[in-house]
């Protein structure tokens, strides 16, 4: 009897087990992982993205009356948490956002003929070890980096080793075993482009030294006065005996910008003026990342995104996708990615953007990154913040623009207000102070058209995000006419193929995914949302649109 009432036990058991609602445990295999390759990055100036703490607004008496654009505005940390949290940056797609530099810049300002400048770009560095008041604080950052992870979205820093800022009435020259002060850079030989200033009154880092130096005085005064002196001195003495780093202020650097790594779990740098610095120091520069990046792992297990290594992109002023991993430096051919780089800034695509049709760039690209750039990347662009010959000045073509940009292979950046049209010409404004105005939230708020753009880039961006295949896949041309193509990419037990058209007539349209998709296989146009059925190896979608980008709908 008592066998019969547990068999009549196990068998109520089960039955109940079998009318629960089941859950079904997530596949791996249709999670759609991070690949630095075809993330959707995001570059903003940090002071002209959003103010979110206008009690930060002015300090070190930064008072001054500026040249148009070329003083602090007030945009902070704070404002790019308030976006992330607003949504702002899912609804676009983005899984990546690189910030300008947030270390602590000069305190004075410079004219050479541009109008009293402040270092609000962030490029002027005066202190690597705390973040510009203007920018916000170490618990801000803390707090970015903690708020963009759990929103699935990485967060890199710019790092500026090749220079500090400028030297004004207060800010004195760093000592000249630190920095030269001359000549200036002509670009005519391989010394002429590293061992020099970029321009004049911007001190030079000598790189090259592997001779020991001191703190500079102006650091020993500034820590002594704020509390810090012996603190920053025993982590400096404990990095360098870890290393065995000579005390050269290269490596002095290093361990200021690493800690960002360690302390605040940052997932790359996008590194300035690659080019104006000895090669081997980009290596040396990866090997710290790396360390530091393991590190921040380790210490904080819960906290890991996944399995990407630390993220550094170069900036190799006038590299291109042609160039493949060799760039002539003066008669020196040189590769920045093997040991270094994960990924180049492409100067290239703008160009190929205007000259050359959607086809061409496509197959291209996806050649080169599948086989001499195979598992490195490129970031493309069409605007920033320093070149004066941007794709669309007059933002005239911003459907064009995001179509080109999110569905290229490689890397998207998106320069804040591409996907707005943020006005890159600003009357009364000098040099390129014109191409960072202050981001157009209102346009975004009010103006119909504004608001049309922004969609367009939104539905772009999210489907680059949903689908790796986008920016790492392979791409195939299906048809010429229409303009059809797939892009497929695998990784492990993953594997995501998508079909795009574009230059579709608006109205009906009849596309070939026999290659791609099986009969009967039910299909999403996630730009119109318009749910397809393949049959006889085509779909036909009904839409006022002349873009389709289809995708299985399991």
């Amino acid at each position: 009897m008592k066998n019969f009432s547990l068999i009549l036990l196990a068998l109520l058991t089960l039955v109940n087990y079998a009318q629960q609602p089941r859950k079904e445990a997530p596949s791996k295999a249709l999670t759609a992982p991070f690949v630095w390759e075809g993330a959707n990055l995001y570059f903003l100036l940090t002071d002209r993205f959003n103010n979110g703490d206008d009690s930060n607004d002015v300090n070190f008496e930064r008072t001054k009356e500026s040249g148009k654009l070329r003083g602090f505005e007030g945009g902070d940390i704070r404002g790019v948490i308030q976006k992330i949290e607003g949504g702002y940056f899912n609804d676009l797609g983005v899984n990546a956002i690189w910030l300008s530099p947030i270390v602590e810049q000069i305190h004075g300002g410079t004219d050479e003929g541009t109008g009293l400048t402040y270092a609000y770009h962030g490029y002027w560095t005066k202190d690597w070890t705390v973040i510009d008041p203007n920018f916000g604080t170490k618990a801000d950052l803390k707090k970015l980096v903690e708020i963009a992870h759990k929103n699935g979205i990485r967060i890199v820093l710019d790092a500026v080793i090749n220079h500090t800022g400028p030297v004004t009435d207060k800010d004195p020259v760093w000592p000249e075993e630190w920095v030269r002060t001359a000549p200036e850079c002509d670009y005519a030989t391989y010394d002429s482009t590293v061992t020099c200033t970029l321009v004049k009154n911007l001190p030079d880092i000598k790189t090259e030294s592997n001779e020991d130096v001191d703190l500079p005085p102006q650091l020993i005064e500034k820590w002594k006065s704020e509390g810090r002196y012996e603190e920053e001195v025993a982590e400096l003495d404990a990095y360098f005996k870890r290393t065995g780093h000579p005390r050269a202020p290269r490596f002095y650097i290093m361990k200021w910008l690493t800690d960002y790594i360690i302390d605040f779990g940052i997932d790359g740098y996008r590194v300035d003026t690659v080019k104006h610095t000895e090669e081997y120091v980009w290596q040396e520069f990866k090997d710290e990342c790396d360390y530091a990046f393991q590190l921040w792992k380790s210490d904080n297990p819960n906290q890991v995104l996944d399995d990407n290594d630390f993220y550094l992109v170069g900036e190799v002023y006038g590299y291109g996708i042609s160039s493949g991993k060799s760039y002539n430096l003066a008669g020196k051919s040189i590769n920045y990615f093997d040991d270094a780089f994960n990924s180049l800034i492409n100067f290239e695509f703008k160009w190929n953007a205007i000259q050359k049709d959607n086809e061409s760039i496509f197959s291209t690209y996806s050649k080169i990154l599948h086989g001499n750039l195979e598992n490195y990347g490129l970031l493309n662009y069409l605007t920033s913040h320093d070149d004066g010959e941007p794709y669309d000045p007059k933002r005239e073509k911003p459907f064009e623009a995001g179509t080109k940009l999110l569905l290229a292979p490689g890397t998207s950046q998106i320069y804040y207000g591409d996907e707005s049209a943020r006005s890159l010409i600003i009357e009364g404004t000098v040099g390129d102070a014109t191409l960072r105005s202050n981001m157009n939230w209102e346009d975004i708020n009010t103006v119909s058209e504004t608001k049309a753009i922004l969609e367009h880039w939104q539905k772009l961006g999210q489907f680059r995000k949903r689908h790796p295949a986008v920016g790492e896949g392979i791409h195939q041309m299906i048809t010429q006419t229409p303009y059809v193509y797939y892009r497929s990419y695998s990784k492990e037990n993953y594997k995501d193929v998508v079909v795009i058209g574009l230059d579709l007539p608006k109205g009906t349209k009849t596309l070939d995914v026999s290659k791609i998709f099986k009969n009967e296989a039910l299909l999403q146009d996630a730009y119109s949302l318009k749910m397809v059925k393949v049959i006889d190896g085509k779909v036909s979608i009904d839409s006022p649109y002349d873009i389709v980008l289809l995708e299985p709908k399991n």
